[in-house]
């Protein structure tokens, strides 16, 4: 990959994007499936990614990382390229969705570091599974630090979010985050 320069704030089409260097950001990405009309008929964005937080945590619709091997295809590819391409601060993969709190190195696009988690991951898992198409939804949702209580909070969201879930008691039992190597 050959260093680009940064885009600052912009937009694919879907939702707005901020590409930066000098932020920690909260990336999440989700499997592929259509959205409950509930989520969707949301006038308001806030309102929006509330609900859609809530839908993913409860585990509802297609969760194919909800099998180990596809999980750990998804904790590899984060780690490969941590301290080449990111810092990586802490993660998460749900059965439906995945957490990222990275910071980007100089001259990797965030656009294009998302990219290539969901394009090696898919081919990776589709392979496994014996399917194909798509694996990821076509967009990403990230939200960038505000400070540093924000920063802790977000890593304590990220490391809780399979015990809200109901998937584990505690943070370090979840094989498949950050709160697992400690």
């Amino acid at each position: 990959m050959t260093s680009k320069p940064h885009k600052s704030w912009h937009s694919r089409g879907y939702l707005p994007h901020y590409d930066t260097p000098e932020r920690a950001q909260h990336i999440v990405f989700r499997v592929a499936g259509p959205l409950p009309k509930a989520i969707v008929a949301c006038t308001s964005n806030q309102e929006r990614v509330q609900r859609l937080d809530d839908w993913l945590d409860r585990g509802e619709g297609d969760s194919p990382l909800a099998q180990p091997d596809s999980a750990n295809i998804v904790a590899e590819s984060l780690r490969a390229l941590a301290g080449q391409r990111y810092d990586l601060h802490g993660w998460c993969v749900m059965p439906s969705h995945v957490h990222v709190l990275m910071t980007l190195r100089e001259g990797y696009r965030l656009g294009d570091v998302v990219k290539s988690w969901k394009t090696f991951t898919a081919r990776r898992i589709n392979r496994a599974r014996g399917g194909s198409g798509s694996l990821w939804a076509p967009d990403y949702f990230e939200r960038y630090m505000r400070n540093e209580n924000d920063f802790a909070n977000t890593i304590a969201y990220i490391e809780n979010n399979p015990v809200v879930a109901g998937l584990v008691m505690r943070p370090e039992n979840w094989p498949w985050s950050s709160a697992a190597r400690t």
